[in-house]
């Protein structure tokens, strides 16, 4: 027999035996689950502090990415010719800088195609430059410290008014609107507080009004007795805060307290939702300079705001939801236009971004990611409701 016909035969005589691990791992490739051809998948991350002192608002915060996510499902939004699985991570924060950073590195690991938040301007430092050095677009819905916009991210982008602008139309509204001559200074020594703070005080010198004391506080405070003795010994004409809702609703109850029958001026993460709850009958003394548009103002926000209270109750909404879904539909609307969900690919047309969405229409950026056109909603309260009585166009 040649040499080749016996090769012929020991091949044959081990065929039996190896046959059943031949079906069996061709049966396996067979049944190994395959996405299906033209379908893509894509994630966004949203990350707020939905724990804490701030639970209440930055569960609001997630919840407008949810229902984006929601929407985009049922209305089947295609990117080229791939059908879209919407999909999002919400992440909780704590509302702290350091956790934050854990938390965008966890986006960046899971190739989430853009980030919406952290919900705070301390957090939204912690999280930016990572964020750029991965080329993953980042949405400012509600963190308004000015100096984010000054980093030089190229994937930095915010849908709502930073406190530069805010700081500016409050000291405008104190001078002519108010006639106030001098007001004292408190912040609580958050990246934000901090900041509109800063910016308050050099845009009331600016216009006349003194600045007759600089305080300090904690995000945790809840004991404010020292600051006030000591305000109420100066004689202000009002007291700016630099901080957000739960210490400005106790601030208020104890300014009855010792006596303050003065304005507390403040900006838009003090008026949200929490406050009557927190600020009782003090509520009068509160003002507040807003980078947002109150809802009945905005194209879509009263039914969108009835849609989300049946999808998540009538306590649900505290202020941010609208923004943070407007961001998200924004992110989607640029992998549209592009064709990709690829960050590298859609940036370009995130930067050419012309949205009519629930809170604005031709919703647009600025080279640098700020939002274009900014309006600032002055508000106060009356008979425990939160009244516009100012709305302003800021140039920057």
């Amino acid at each position: 027999m040649k040499p080749s016909s016996n090769r012929v035969r020991r091949a044959c005589a081990r065929l039996p035996r190896a046959l059943p691990g031949m079906l069996a791992a061709g049966l396996a490739a067979a049944w190994v689950p395959q996405a299906a051809a033209g379908t893509l998948t894509v994630v966004f991350g949203a990350t707020a502090g939905t724990t804490g002192p701030r639970a209440l608002v930055g569960q609001d915060f997630n919840n407008g990415v949810i229902l984006a996510v929601a929407d985009l499902n049922e209305r089947k939004v295609r990117i080229g010719n791939d059908d879209v699985v919407w999909k999002v991570m919400t992440e909780d924060d704590q509302a702290d800088p350091r956790q934050a950073a854990v938390v965008a590195q966890k986006f960046i690991d899971a190739k989430v195609a853009g980030v919406i938040g952290p919900d705070t301007s301390g957090g939204a430092y912690a999280a930016e430059r990572l964020l750029d050095a991965a080329s993953i677009p980042m949405m400012m819905a509600s963190a308004t410290d000015s100096r984010l916009g000054r980093v030089g991210s190229k994937t930095f982008f915010r849908v709502i008014s930073d406190d530069a602008l805010v700081s500016r139309a409050l000291a405008d509204y104190a001078k002519q609107d108010l006639k106030l001559g001098s007001v004292a200074l408190i912040d609580d020594r958050t990246a934000f507080g901090q900041g509109l703070a800063d910016a308050f005080a050099r845009d009331a010198a600016a216009r006349g009004i003194r600045v007759v004391a600089r305080e300090y506080t904690t995000d945790k405070a809840s004991d404010f007795s020292a600051v006030l003795t000591r305000l109420r010994s100066l004689h202000p004409d009002a007291i700016m805060f630099g901080g957000v809702v739960t210490q400005a609703g106790l601030m208020v109850r104890q300014m009855d307290r010792f006596g303050l029958d003065i304005p507390l001026l403040s900006g838009d993460a003090v008026c949200v939702a929490e406050l009557p709850k927190l600020a009782g009958e003090s509520l009068r003394h509160v003002m507040c300079g807003d980078g947002r548009l109150p809802l009945e103002r905005t194209p879509g926000g009263v039914a969108w705001k009835q849609r989300y209270e049946r999808r998540f109750g009538p306590d649900a909404f505290q202020a941010y939801s609208p923004y943070s879904y407007d961001a998200t539909m924004v992110l989607a609307q640029a992998m549209q236009r592009a064709g990709s969900a690829d960050p590298v690919r859609f940036l370009p047309a995130l930067r050419a971004t012309d949205y009519d969405g629930i809170t604005r229409e031709h919703l647009r950026f600025e080279p640098n990611g700020e939002v274009a056109d900014p309006q600032i909603t002055i508000s106060v309260y009356r008979d425990g409701a939160k009244v516009p009585v100012k709305v302003m166009t800021v140039r920057r």
